[in-house]
């Protein structure tokens, strides 16, 4: 029944494969459930309530990504929009959460029209080969840069904005100590792959976070909240109590509509529109240019089904009460694993169903654990800028400054952005945009990207 709904042989795996794959496509993604409630709650939400939108969001996503596609892509509200979502709509605009949800929702709808009438997988396919293959290598140093800060291995500066975390001092026990199990997570990771054992980055994960236990055990490592370092023993299991969901469960249809001014509505929206379009298109690429399913012309077969799932999964996710759900770049992860197909993402979804109940136990894995996995699938994707011919300047130069922005801004659609601008500029400038066919679209879109600085 496997084989012959997700295609398995045909796509060269099997059922073990996938299902390890996406057990840890879900270790990577696991943080999301701490992450997104701690930010929502600065909005005024409640919690626990957005703890179990989230899962239950990224459930439904991933498995329609699995049904309506087929492929290894799992989604999960995503970061940088539910912080846009919190500090800017909501604190810095003054709206309600439920506006802000209502938003949402109706960028998911606008989404789903999108997907129908095939624009956006039109701005897929746009997109030249050159820069999907930059997109790939971005979103590798980006995650990368995402695991080392999450390990705080990288930390603020003042005067140089990042630097390395000091392993001595106070903070050593905590914060120092958390930095170094990562790095010897990385360690860990790199060696089970070199030595080929199957589900080397989901071993990498747990590994690292047995090395935390017993450290806290031994008393090398000890919590310090206020530095955001917390116990890695979990105190608790399951949990069974869900009432708190009518919190946030159908608010999105009580948003004080009196209060929306209409213009900053249509600000909000297209910020949202923006970035998750972008972001999703990014991952997209990066993520199926790592696992070779783009066709010899760059195209993604079946991509409406994949953004159809994610235009769904935005809606949804605004009635359950989290804010914009999106493909994760974390699926890089399973896809290193050699997760394929729809049953690697199918895995994903039913991990965060029963992380409603197994809520405590996922919470209790720390973020320096999955960090050395972020870290090593970037070391994966940034491979494929190999593919990208650098003694062609017109293709290398936005190449380049596409893989630059990703991780400098933190942010895939504005390394898109600038990508695809500076692609257009140059092949315009130095005639050779016939030669390269730079389509009717890319004109379009560097039009629209270059408003967005200008009004946004």
């Amino acid at each position: 029944m496997l084989e012959k709904f997700f295609k398995l042989k045909e796509n060269k795996t099997d059922v073990r494969t996938e299902v390890m794959a996406g057990i840890t496509t879900f270790m990577t993604m696991a943080y999301i459930l701490a992450v997104n409630p701690s930010i929502l709650g600065d909005a005024g939400m409640d919690r626990n309530a957005v703890l179990l939108a989230t899962a239950l969001a990224s459930f439904i996503g991933t498995a329609l990504m699995a049904l309506l596609a087929n492929y290894p892509f799992a989604l999960a509200p995503g970061m940088g929009l539910n912080a846009y979502f919190a500090y800017t709509v909501v604190i810095g605009m003054g709206y309600s959460w439920q506006v802000a949800l209502l938003a949402v929702f109706v960028e998911g709808l606008i989404f789903i029209i999108l997907s129908v009438t095939n624009v956006r997988e039109a701005i897929f396919n746009a997109i030249p080969l050159t820069l999907k293959y930059a997109v790939s290598g971005g979103i590798g140093l980006f995650i990368a840069f995402i695991g080392l800060q999450n390990a705080k291995v990288i930390v603020n500066s003042d005067s140089t904005l990042l630097t390395y975390q000091t392993f001595k001092g106070e903070s050593f026990s905590s914060v120092g100590m958390g930095a170094l199990l990562a790095l010897i997570g990385v360690v860990i990771t790199g060696i089970l792959i070199v030595k080929n054992v199957k589900g080397n980055i989901l071993f990498g994960i747990l590994l690292t976070w047995v090395l935390g236990i017993i450290c806290e055990l031994l008393g090398l490592y000890v919590p310090n909240p206020e530095l955001g370092m917390y116990s890695v023993i979990p105190t608790a299991f399951v949990s069974f109590d869900f009432s708190s969901l009518g919190q946030t469960f159908g608010q999105v249809f009580k948003a004080d509509m009196g209060s929306i001014r209409i213009f900053d509505f249509i600000t909000i929206l297209f910020a949202f529109l923006f970035v998750d379009i972008f972001d999703t298109l990014g991952t997209l690429i990066g993520v199926a240019a790592k696992a070779d399913m783009l066709d010899k012309d760059g195209k993604l077969p079946r991509i409406k089904g994949a953004l159809m799932a994610d235009a769904v999964a935005t809606s949804v996710g605004a009635v359950f009460g989290t804010s914009t759900t999106t493909t994760f770049v974390e699926s890089a992860s399973g896809v290193s694993e050699g997760g394929r197909t729809g049953l690697t993402s199918i895995t994903t979804g039913f991990l965060f169903l029963l992380a409603v109940v197994f809520s405590p136990l996922f919470l209790s894995i720390p973020s320096f654990a999955t960090a050395p996995a972020l870290i090593i699938v970037g070391f994966f994707m940034i491979a494929n800028v190999v593919k990208i011919n650098f003694d062609n300047a017109v293709e290398a130069i936005p190449a380049f400054l596409t893989i630059a922005f990703m991780p400098l801004c933190y942010s895939i659609s504005e390394g898109i952005a600038v990508g695809v601008i500076s692609y257009t500029l140059l092949n315009l400038c130095t005639g050779k945009a016939k030669e390269n066919k730079v389509s009717v679209l890319m004109y379009v879109l560097t039009v629209l990207f270059i408003l967005k600085y200008i009004f946004l």
